[in-house]
């Protein structure tokens, strides 16, 4: 009893404690420039605990003219100062309730920013832009003969120039070439089918201005697009990723609830070195006026720990992946000696990643074959630049081995927790998972241009680390994966070794369960493991679909280097052959068993 009434108090003291405070109250309301009303506001109450800001419901505006500026690094961005809405820094348990609203951005902003914050939900609101940070053309001729188009865009909404044959985008402040683009199919909302038959060269292209809205495109493309489908346009690094939604770091026991966001001049989220994150009914989407949403990723997590939990949310129309979640992988440029390194962070899309803290885990591996040797705990972490770093470690190996060496964090790996998801109808995959957390992906549904689910780590591209150890997808639907047409799969589940590296003596990726999965499918590809050690692939139905050309690219099953494999109950049905499980000489232990429709080479 006594128990009892202590937790009654306690909860009546935090109660006490909470502020709830209406936006309104603060000259904070629609049909005016709100950003610097917000910042005054949240400057005021940052430094008191259990507050909630609720906005009455309705679209509110904010410009950059008058919004707190700071520098930020923001991973796989490009670093700059950036203009905020929502600066919400050191702050514990606070709670941005937009009660159903519009929030739209005009210019270059990130709307939220959450940094060493110990307690936050987002709810109930959407974020967009006044004007995109893509164009879109719609396809109105095709000549096939020589390949040229004439196309439509409303110069309001994508406001151009044309000068002396070259199209320039105004972004706000910023100056777009044409730079990376492809074509979209207004029917299913998706990229078209074989994307890469049409990618429009800006250098060797000849641009004329037919009317204000009508541009005829010639020696653009090998071959001419279809009439009717949409060209989108995104512009080139280093300025094409300046603008995400929603950046968190350095934060824990994160909640986004019922958010939604319409366009992004990068992700939609970013989240780094954050310890607890729940997505529940989030949403990536175009707006009706639009066909893409996001510049790059839905969602994407680095170097984060405890649970990253999604449930219920849908992805679409982004111009990348539904979800990464990863850690990195940072060169050792000089060994010092005493125990201390040198480091340098190896993508220039992670500069200013904040990779260790004392006390975390590390292990030293060779950058040749991706491969560790040797695990120890940090000592001294000091920044140099955002380049490099100090690191100390408590011990190293008498001797290290020659080549390239690189490190990773062991501590900031989280587990992963993916259900009733759906992630379709945009580029690129729909999952990319290297975490050695526990990972659980049922009930979802997938329909993405490449990979399925992407299980990768690489030390030479873009230095995702994070060979997984535990991973189970069960009970998912895959409709249509790889229509891009390039040999993609459902599951596909493998290092990235550049020309340079090599497989070592051990295998990178461990435990993969793929089970009772259904996958619809026109080209028969099924899964793909390289280095593996221990993948179940049980139970699972292939169906024929004719919703694309039917192809067939190669094995519906290919392993290379593998060992302890167990491929068991799998039915394919309505395909006009068996579908091949195919193994290298290297591959061990493979068990194969009661699978209907398939055969072993």
């Amino acid at each position: 009893m006594r128990h009892h009434l202590l937790t009654i108090s306690l909860l009546v003291a935090l109660a006490a404690q909470a502020k709830t405070i209406n936006v309104a109250d603060h000259g904070i309301v629609p049909g005016k420039d709100c950003s610097f009303a917000l910042n005054q506001l949240i400057e005021s109450v940052k430094n008191e605990p259990n507050v909630t800001l609720v906005f009455p419901k309705g679209t509110y505006d904010f410009h950059p003219e008058n919004a707190v500026e700071v520098y930020r690094a923001v991973s796989n961005h490009d670093n700059g100062l950036k203009r905020m809405v929502f600066p919400l820094f050191n702050m514990k348990n606070v709670t941005i309730d937009g009660g159903g609203s519009d929030f739209v951005m005009h210019g270059l902003m990130t709307p939220v920013v959450l940094e060493s914050v110990d307690g936050a939900t987002l709810r109930n609101f959407s974020i967009n832009w006044g004007r995109s940070w893509h164009a879109e053309f719609t396809i109105l001729e095709s000549n096939e003969k020589d390949g040229s188009f004439i196309a439509e865009i409303d110069p309001e909404k994508y406001p151009f120039t044309l000068n002396n044959g070259e199209l320039l985008f105004q972004r706000y402040t910023i100056t777009h070439q044409i730079g990376s683009n492809m074509l979209w199919d207004p029917a299913t909302r998706s990229p078209i089918h074989n994307t890469r038959d049409y990618r429009l060269n800006a250098a060797r292209a000849k641009i004329k201005q037919l009317a204000p809205n009508r541009l005829k495109f010639e020696n653009a493309m090998k071959k001419a697009p279809p009439v009717g489908t949409i060209l989108v346009t995104y512009g080139e690094h280093p300025i094409s990723r300046l603008a995400s939604a929603i950046h968190i770091t350095n934060s824990k026991d994160i909640r986004i609830e019922n958010v939604t966001v319409y366009d992004a001049g990068g992700m939609a989220l970013i989240v780094e070195r954050t310890d607890n994150i729940t997505l529940d009914g989030m949403v990536v989407c175009s707006a009706e006026d639009r066909i893409v949403a996001t510049r790059a990723d839905a969602t994407h997590f680095i170097g984060c720990k405890g649970t990253i939990k999604l449930e219920n949310c849908e992805l679409k129309h982004m111009l990348d992946d539904g979800i990464n979640v990863h850690g990195a992988y940072v060169k050792v440029a000089e060994y010092i000696g005493d125990n201390t390194f040198i480091c340098e962070i190896s993508h220039f899309q992670q500069w200013g990643l904040i990779f260790a803290e004392p006390g975390d885990k590390i292990a030293l591996l060779s950058r040749e074959t991706i491969l560790p040797f040797h695990e120890s705990t940090v000592t001294g972490f000091k920044i140099l630049n955002e380049h490099r770093f100090v690191l100390e470690i408590a011990d190293t190996p008498a001797e290290l081995p020659e080549g390239p060496l690189s490190v990773e964090n062991l501590t900031w790996y989280p587990d992963l927790v993916m259900r009733n998801n759906k992630i379709h109808e945009n580029r690129a995959r729909s999952v990319l998972v290297t975490t050695k957390g526990k990972v659980l992906i049922e009930n979802n549904y997938f329909s993405s241009q490449m990979h399925g689910i992407l299980i990768e780590g690489d030390n030479n591209w873009w230095y995702e680390s994070g060979a997984v150890e535990d991973v189970t997808i069960r009970n998912n639907v895959f409709n249509n994966i790889g229509f891009a047409i390039d040999n993609r799969y459902p599951l596909i589940a493998a290092p990235l070794l550049r020309p340079e590296q090599r497989i070592g003596e051990g295998h990178y990726h461990r435990n993969i369960n793929f089970v009772g999965n259904t996958i619809k499918s026109f080209n028969g590809a099924f899964v793909n493991a390289k280095s593996v050690k221990g993948l179940n692939v049980s139970n699972n139905i292939l169906e024929f679909s004719t919703d694309y050309p039917k192809t067939h690219e190669g094995p519906s099953v290919l392993l290379e280097y593998c060992d302890d494999i167990t491929i068991r109950n799998n039915v394919a049905k309505g395909f006009d052959r068996e579908l091949e499980i195919e193994a290298s000489g290297d591959t061990t232990n493979l068990k194969t068993s009661k699978n209907k429709g398939f055969k072993a080479n």
